[in-house]
């Protein structure tokens, strides 16, 4: 398979996409649901992935509804992540040879997150990949956040590039619909949703892993 254009820039999401963190929040807010007696479905999860915090926020309320008190549970949830978390988040398969094949082609890239700045400079600082991008954009950046497509528009005008020739890299599907939305050539490689009937129209490629992304831009990606 080819892409149906030149690449001249790649844009990536992070949560789940360059690191593996969505397990990890999904089992912290899980247990502190179950502290209060209340139970979070994998499907109301569902929903918040790629979402900012204020939108995710909103889906909690509704779902939890009368007696929830949001501060609390954030609360709880920040305590069960912090000690996972500071030990630092695995990356996800393949991030680095990708990055690798982009520094060999000098290909400019990006990443677009609904995470705030610090969150991104703490992961990827950790990860010692903060050098290896040209452009963060985060939920500071933005008015509008994921699936809205400013996100991704932001990262190009960045880079430079027209949003046309990026590829855009992503796990959710709020993500998915915003890189198609600015149209991006848009390649989703789940983590912890499946790609649906929406996500395939939307898509270029739906890949396994980053390995086989890089494979496919091996010969594609232009300098």
């Amino acid at each position: 398979m080819t892409l149906p254009r030149p690449v001249s820039a790649v844009v990536f999401d992070m949560d789940g996409l360059l690191i593996d963190s969505e397990r990890l929040i999904l089992k912290a807010m899980d247990e502190a649901a179950r502290a209060i007696a209340r139970e979070l479905p994998f499907e109301v999860f569902q929903q918040m992935v790629g979402l900012t915090h204020a939108h995710s926020d909103a889906i909690l309320v509704e779902h939890f509804g009368e007696g929830f008190v949001l501060a609390d549970y954030h609360a709880d949830v920040r305590a069960r992540l912090n000690d996972v978390l500071a030990a630092g988040v695995a990356l996800k398969s393949g991030v680095v040879e990708m990055l690798d094949h982009l520094d060999s082609v000098g290909a400019p890239r990006a990443v677009a997150t609904s995470s705030g700045r610090n969150s991104l400079e703490t992961h990827l600082g950790h990860a010692g990949l903060l050098d290896r991008f040209d452009a963060f954009i985060t939920r500071e950046s933005v008015t509008n956040s994921k699936p809205h497509p400013e996100p991704y528009l932001k990262a190009a005008e960045a880079l430079g590039v027209d949003p046309a020739h990026c590829v855009a890299l992503e796990d959710s599907h709020n993500g998915v619909r915003a890189a198609a939305a600015a149209g991006m050539m848009t390649i989703m490689v789940p983590d912890l949703l499946d790609p649906t009937e929406e996500m395939r129209g939307l898509c270029v490629r739906i890949a396994r892993d980053l390995h086989e992304v890089r494979d496919l831009l091996q010969v594609m990606v232009r300098k």
